[in-house]
């Protein structure tokens, strides 16, 4: 007979067959000779009490073998002469599922990307670490994969359908993602293996019929009679198709830009702005793991992380994309902005932990700037900030320091006479972060790290660094859609999609998101009407 079941093992335990095939045996009422096989489901580590448990959920046979199981693989019809064309702007996540779902589907996919490959994107990042000058098209932003290829690789998501996020993780792990990915209950891949795994993707929609462009910007859309039939790029070609999937990421302004220019509707939503906020990995170990002082994390622990969110005045004030073992990265666009995110390798050993620490934006926070800037105004807060931190950080025409408090000071309201070492590779200069954004916004932060610093002990001390700004959380704007065909309303045939259109926060929601866009596309029929 064939058992799902949940177990739970101290840590020191965890990873023995016999242990395991033991507390089987005892949960069941079962002889151990009797477990005939043992398959990892999930796995779990539970800290919440001073000794450090492990969950386990397992597939037990009990009497018989289990099942054989076929590892993931990932493959699609071949497209007919006259395959649907569905145009995808932009090679993220929402991007890639929406191609490898439009070749399930029979449908061609063309993908157009402003960035370049991932193989060539990473040496594009070498200029501005070592430099601090940026390359508009190819960053820690733009290129094959998204934001998150080269920041972290990180799948955690609150996506409750637990069938199709398994299916996204069966996908990765079919294009080189590490099998674990599927048992994790905190799956990660690493930026140093994401970007194989993206061309991979690549590979399999190209093999099957589809197109990729890189280094192909979107500078027009082609509409009439209130229909997308295509668009322009920057060289002056023209793509043509059936539909249009705008999956450009939460970075791609000008497309913001050239939405606004052609009054196609947009609206105001929420986001979020603040730190990074960076700790040693032995003190996030020691707090999260109730070690003492001095004490080497024990080899089966992975990385502390942690998670941290209030509501202060109505607003939230929460840890975001926390980064165990890993380093503060420049994420900016332009060379006249500073703007920090964080990213880790699949092996989480740098002795750094950051998380974003950031607090919601309501569009009524901007109303001030809504009557010169309209629906641009959360775009202009962004780049106000950015600016500011480009100037506390010294404002080199060539540079990515970040200005930097120590977290003490940054509540005592003084400038840090020194500052403590940081994994941020251009450097970091002291500024009065307290003083650069708003009042509002400031006593905020403040009170949600006093009330931290009760949760995780000298969570708020002199040893945390805070580094600004963190700006790109999500996408201050929402292109609406139907909720039933998830077109634009008043345009056929375009379909907005994932984090930059506001329907996404992070690689599993943006591919959720790709896939229902895909299939939504893929089912319009060819006047743009109803699915």
């Amino acid at each position: 007979m064939i058992h799902i079941l949940d177990i739970v093992l101290p840590l020191d335990r965890s990873e023995s067959d016999d242990a395991r095939k033991g507390e089987v045996a005892r949960v069941l009422g079962v002889s151990p000779e009797r477990v005939k096989g043992l398959r990892l489901r999930k796995h779990s580590i539970d800290a919440r009490q001073r000794e450090v448990k492990v969950q386990l959920r397992l597939e037990v046979a009990v009497d018989e073998d289990l099942p054989g199981e076929v590892k993931p693989v990932w493959t699609a019809p071949a497209l007919a002469e006259n395959a649907r064309r569905v145009l995808i702007i932009g090679s993220g996540p929402a991007g890639l599922f929406a191609a490898l779902k439009c070749l399930e589907m029979g449908a061609k996919p063309i993908v157009l990307e402003r960035g370049k490959d991932a193989s060539a994107r990473r040496f594009d990042l070498a200029p501005i670490l070592r430099e601090g000058r940026v390359i508009p098209e190819s960053n820690y932003c733009f290129g094959e994969g998204g934001a998150g290829t080269f920041s972290d690789g990180k799948l955690y998501t609150r996506a409750k359908k637990r069938g199709p996020v398994a299916d996204v993780y069966r996908v990765l792990v079919a294009h080189g993602a590490p099998e674990k990915i599927l048992t994790d209950a905190h799956p990660h891949i690493g930026s140093n293996l994401l970007p194989n795994v993206v061309k991979a993707m690549r590979q399999s929609v190209i093999e099957h019929g589809g197109e990729v462009h890189f280094e192909t910007k979107v500078t027009d859309l082609l509409i009439s009679g209130g229909e997308i039939r295509g668009v322009t790029v920057a060289d002056g070609r023209e793509f043509l198709a059936d539909a249009t999937i705008l999956a450009t990421g939460h970075s791609a302004r000008d497309i913001y830009r050239l939405l606004a220019a052609k009054g196609i509707l947009m609206e105001h939503k929420p986001f979020a702005i603040g730190f990074r906020i960076e700790h040693t990995q032995p003190f996030i170990d020691r707090q999260q793991y109730h070690m003492p002082e001095g004490a080497p994390r024990p080899e089966l622990l992975p990385a502390a992380r942690y998670r941290l969110a209030t509501k202060i005045d109505d607003r939230g004030v929460h840890s975001f994309c926390m980064c165990p073992g890993g380093w503060v990265v420049p994420a900016a666009t332009e060379d006249g902005q500073v703007v920090v995110n964080g990213m880790s390798l699949s092996r989480r050993d740098s002795p750094f932990a950051n998380s974003g620490l950031v607090t919601t934006i309501e569009p009524e926070d901007i109303a001030h700037l809504i009557p010169e800037h309209g629906i641009m105004a959360g775009i202009v807060f962004q780049e106000m900030i950015e600016r500011s931190a480009k100037a506390a950080g010294g404002n080199a025409v060539l540079g990515q320091v970040a200005p930097a408090q120590r977290a003490a000071d940054y509540l005592s309201g003084k400038i840090s006479s020194d500052l403590p070492e940081t994994s941020y590779f251009p450097g970091v200069n002291s500024a009065p972060l307290h003083e650069l954004l708003s009042k509002q916004i400031t006593s905020r932060m403040r009170e949600g790290m006093r009330l931290f610093n009760r949760q995780i002990r000298n969570y708020a001390s002199s040893e945390a660094l805070l580094l600004g700004f963190e700006t790109r959380t999500s996408s201050p704007l929402r292109i609406p859609r139907d909720e039933m065909t998830l077109q634009h309303p008043e345009i056929a045939g375009l379909f907005p999609c994932g984090e930059g259109a506001g329907y996404a926060g992070g690689i599993v929601s943006a591919a959720l998101d790709g896939l229902k866009c895909a299939e939504a596309a893929c089912g319009a029929n060819e006047n743009g009407g109803k699915i």
